[in-house]
Parts: structure tokens; C-alpha cells; sequence
């Protein structure tokens, strides 16, 4: 039980810090839109352990349902590095693309 409201008291600082970062316009609509639904479901569901603890036995894992929504999470986590790492490629090419272009006008 503790540690559920310590988790729902770090959700509730991030709460915080998108509905402050959403303010102040560092981060787009759509940003705030999506981190928002990330850490509502991130609540829901430490709410709603022993709910999750119950479809995770019916599914057949012997693990137990944080461990499950741990697992989940770092596969999620390692999604999306590698689409922040393919956007990052693309950014570099553009920039390659763009500097070269630059070069050969002068």
C-alpha cells in the first residue's frame, strides 16, 4: 500500500509538471494529449492492482501484476529509444542534405 501511494504521489509530480509545461507552450497539443493519457493510465492502473493482478492470472503469468505492467513499461520504454533513435536519423540526414545544398550555392 505504500508503495501504491508513492507511486500515485510521483504520477501526481509529473501531473504537475506537464500541466505547467503545457502552460508555459514548451510541449505541443499533441505531446501533452499523449503523456497526459500515459500517466492517467499509469494511475488507473496502480489503483487497480489487484485488478490487474487478477487478468494476469487469468492469462496464465505466474509473475505478479506489477511485475507484469514493469515488464510492459521497460518494452514500451525500449520502443520508443528506438523510434526517438530513427527520428534522430532522419533529422541528421535532412541536416546532411540541407548542408550540402548550402555548400554547393557557394
Amino acid at each position: 500500500m505504500l508503495q501504491q501511494i508513492i507511486a500515485l504521489i510521483i504520477i501526481a509530480f509529473f501531473l504537475a509538471r506537464l500541466f505547467w509545461q503545457n502552460q508555459k507552450k514548451q510541449i505541443t497539443a499533441v505531446e501533452f494529449i499523449f503523456w497526459l493519457f500515459f500517466w492517467v493510465a499509469s494511475a488507473i492502473a496502480i489503483i487497480s492492482l489487484k485488478w490487474v493482478d487478477r487478468v494476469v492470472a487469468n492469462f496464465g503469468f505466474t509473475a505478479s501484476g506489477i511485475n507484469v505492467l514493469l515488464y510492459l513499461s521497460v518494452a514500451v520504454l525500449f520502443f520508443l529509444v528506438f523510434r526517438l533513435r530513427l527520428k534522430l536519423n532522419r533529422i541528421q540526414q535532412d541536416i546532411t542534405k540541407i548542408v550540402r545544398h548550402i555548400a554547393l550555392k557557394k
